[in-house]
């Protein structure tokens, strides 16, 4: 079986963030930092060459695949600043309504500047990701 590419390693996250060109992506990026932090209860750690994630669990999908992946995390990409959105978007409707101007996807949230966001309903949405990969996933 393939090994996952995109792993939890000891990369420094703040060194990560320091390289980071646009210097609105970069100061965003500290905001965020503090702020899965916060949410998580949990201390920030590379995930592949560009993630920053905070905690992890175990999945097992019905196929035999398995990994590590984090619980909460986002990457300061050139084109916006990626949220991760643990168990998909699907959980986060209402508060979606309330979170400003931003793009998605299935799982992700992409923010050009936080300054277009509602930082008290983002971590709203980030708590409650967590709650819900933790209970689908108890072993962590």
């Amino acid at each position: 079986m393939a090994k996952v590419k995109t792993a939890q390693n000891s990369q420094s996250v703040l060194d990560f963030i320091g390289n980071v060109e646009n210097e609105q992506r970069k100061a965003d990026s500290l905001v965020l930092l503090e702020t899965f932090k916060k949410v998580s209860g949990k201390e920030p750690m590379m995930w592949g060459d560009s993630m920053i994630g905070f905690g992890s669990y175990h999945y097992k999908y019905k196929s035999g695949r398995e990994g590590e992946w984090f619980l909460a995390g986002f990457s300061p990409r050139k084109q916006s600043l990626t949220i991760y959105i643990m168990g998909g978007l699907s959980h986060h409707e209402e508060s979606l309504k309330h979170l400003g101007k931003y793009k998605q996807s299935k799982g992700c949230l992409y923010v050009n500047k936080l300054a277009d966001i509602d930082m008290e309903t983002l971590k709203g949405i980030i708590s409650k990701s967590i709650k819900v990969i933790q209970e689908a996933h108890p072993e962590h």
